[in-house]
This record gives structure tokens, sequence and C-alpha cells, in this order.
């Protein structure tokens, strides 16, 4: 515990260097605020063992056991996430993007977002990388009002191109 305290106040005054000084000093009150309750939990636990010190072994199955519960824990939230949120996402939305990116499955999705002119949102592309193909208009651009984005970009009910002035094209990022 005690090295752990001194790592921790080693980050003292090490806030980034293209930080302003409101976020250094947030930084640095942060940082003593972690040393602080390490020391606590420490003398909190010397006294909880009436003034004995944990040995190794100990400290080492106090470890795994923790370790095994976060991963448990872990393991019932994927299947939370999978059961129950993710089929309540609608598809080619911005919330199921964000789904699939918690559960790590959106490598594969285009990058391309434009921004929302109303509301000032980021919409993501919800279509696989590579999709792209300003040559295949949508359907309100072929005079279609069958709603499909061609080979356009497509999230919550917007089509859009690399074109639109609030788009930042799949190729630039």
């Amino acid at each position: 515990m005690a090295e752990a305290q001194c790592e921790v106040v080693e980050l003292d005054g090490m806030a980034p260097a293209s930080s302003d000084p409101v976020f250094a000093d947030g930084w640095d009150e942060g940082v003593m605020a972690v040393s602080e309750a390490l020391v606590g939990i420490a003398d909190r636990d010397w006294s909880r063992r009436g003034g004995r010190s944990a040995g190794a072994a100990e400290l080492a199955l106090h470890i795994a056991d923790v370790r095994q519960r976060e991963r448990a824990d872990l393991v019932r939230l994927e299947t939370f996430v999978r059961e129950t949120v993710l089929p309540r996402t609608h598809p080619n939305t911005t919330q199921r993007r964000r789904v699939l990116e918690a559960l790590g499955e959106a490598g594969g999705l285009c990058t391309a977002r434009t921004v929302e002119m109303s509301s000032g949102d980021v919409i993501l592309c919800t279509h696989e990388a590579g999709h792209y193909d300003p040559d295949d208009l949508p359907g309100f651009k072929r005079g279609k009002s069958d709603g499909t984005p061609g080979g356009w970009h497509l999230a919550d009910g917007s089509i859009w191109s690399d074109a639109g002035a609030a788009c930042y094209p799949h190729t630039a990022v």
C-alpha cells in the first residue's frame, strides 16, 4: 500500500503540459485526495489486523479474489448489454453504434461522421467501412422517396455524403 501511495504522490505536479492552470490545480488536488485515501485504507486495514502487517501470500489471495470478482462483474455486464441493451437499439442509429463500440465490435464500421445542424449532435455512420460510393446516389437524389441511402453514409435517419460542409469523411480519419 505504501508503494502504491508513493507512486500516486509522484504524479503530483505532472498534469499534461498542454493543460490550463485550473486543470493542473484540479489534477494536483486529485492526486492528493487519492494519496490521502490510500493512507486511510492502509490505516484502517492496519487497525483491523490488530497492528500486524498482511503477509505477501495474504495480499496475493486478496488481489486474486478482487480480480475474480471484477471479471465476473464484467461478464455479467457484457451479458446484460448483449441481451437487453443491444436488442433495444434500432439498426442504423448512433445509439446502436455506441453499444457495438462498448462491446468492442465496431471495428469494421465506417468512421465518417456529420453534425446535426439544429442540435449540434455528432452522428456517426453505421454502415460497414468501405461502403461509401458518392456515385451511388440515395433515393431522394434519384427522384424516389424510398429513403435508401445508396452508397452514402447513413445513421439516425440522416443520409449524407462526404461533400457536406458539416461532414468529416472517413478518408480523413
